[in-house]
């Protein structure tokens, strides 16, 4: 692949899909801590279940390649993701650009108190499938929503703990 395709195929999968999630969570942490730990990718294998993060390009910020590996018996998703916006410590903005999962996705840290830090994900996927997909979507969507919601709640309780980043 050329860079002009590469750039050409990260603008594409930039565009908002149809399957969007977003979850949230308050965490008892300065956002400066609570947004260290979510810059620390490939301690996410910490609290993303059957998951391991590698940052495989890059130093982990702005420009860098990240991938997730979701291994569930033999079923294997694998989430490649392009760094494209670190504005610390509030804002990480992601690509997903793999083959199965893209589009957009956005980590936001807003200080509320002095020791309290609300994060929101939000992800705005190209649902695949065509038009089944768009029909199974909503079907899909509250096991997402839950699992992302559940991720972020175990974030919180180590980053709380001192145990992240």
């Amino acid at each position: 692949m050329t860079e002009r395709e590469g750039a050409d195929d990260l603008r594409e999968a930039a565009r908002r899909g149809a399957g969007e999630i977003t979850a949230t969570v308050i965490v008892n942490a300065p956002a400066e801590r609570v947004f260290a730990a979510l810059l620390a990718w490939e301690r996410q294998s910490d609290w993303i279940p059957l998951t391991t993060v590698r940052v495989v390009e890059g130093d982990g910020g702005e420009g860098s390649l990240v991938r997730a590996v979701t291994t569930l018996g033999p079923a294997v998703l694998r989430d490649e993701m392009r760094v494209v916006r670190v504005d610390a410590p509030y804002e990480i903005g992601v690509v997903h650009c793999g083959k199965l999962l893209r589009g957009p996705g956005v980590l936001r840290c807003t200080q509320m108190e002095r020791d309290r830090t609300q994060v929101v994900w939000h992800e705005w996927f190209h649902v695949p499938g065509g038009a089944a997909g768009r029909v199974a979507w909503p079907l899909l969507w509250p096991g997402s929503k839950f699992s992302l919601t559940q991720a972020l709640k175990k974030f919180g309780r180590l980053v709380e703990q001192g145990r992240l980043p």
